[in-house]
């Protein structure tokens, strides 16, 4: 049902990690590129500058467009999931025997209406798009080291490497 929704969500969450990588990337070349050398003229002409901050803008727009459109469409979306939920245990419970209910006190069946799915809601609507931004910022910013320097990207997975190895071994035997 909400499949052309989620793949839009997938998008605007590429779209935000990328712009967000993309914006500490721009700052080092405006300032190598276009600060640095105005400083050196003596009439300095801010043209080139002026339209690197207007990329600049764009890519922050871009960026703050796509975190609205996925918050607001996951919001949509784990309402729609959550009200399915919901009508699927009301539906379930006109099901159960009497001795259901007996057996089980009012909150603990009141409180699957409200913070169990509250719980999914928090899940689907928070904690999955933040897994997908983190995952895509990663791989974002780990092609950016790779095209900035190889070397230095190498170095750092490999120095990664030994804290994540020393971190176990220490873990182990303390």
């Amino acid at each position: 049902v909400y499949k052309t929704r989620v793949i839009l969500v997938v998008i605007c969450i590429l779209l935000s990690a990328i712009a967000n990588v993309m914006s500490s990337l721009f700052i080092q070349r405006l300032i190598d590129d276009y600060i640095s050398p105005l400083l050196l003229e003596a009439n300095p002409v801010f043209d080139a500058l002026f339209r690197a901050i207007v990329q600049m803008a764009c890519i922050y727009v871009i960026g703050i467009l796509a975190s609205l459109i996925y918050n607001r469409t996951m919001a949509v979306i784990s309402q729609g999931i959550l009200k399915k939920i919901r009508d699927d245990m009301f539906g379930h419970m006109q099901t159960l025997p009497i001795r259901y209910f007996d057996q089980n006190t009012n909150g603990s069946i009141m409180s699957l209406y409200t913070n169990d799915t509250d719980t999914l809601r928090q899940m689907i609507s928070q904690a999955i798009p933040q897994a997908l931004m983190s995952f895509f910022t990663i791989v974002v910013t780990f092609i950016s080291m790779l095209v900035l320097s190889p070397l230095l990207t190498v170095l750092a997975v490999l120095i990664i490497g030994v804290l994540i190895s020393a971190t176990k071994a220490i873990g182990a035997n303390s």
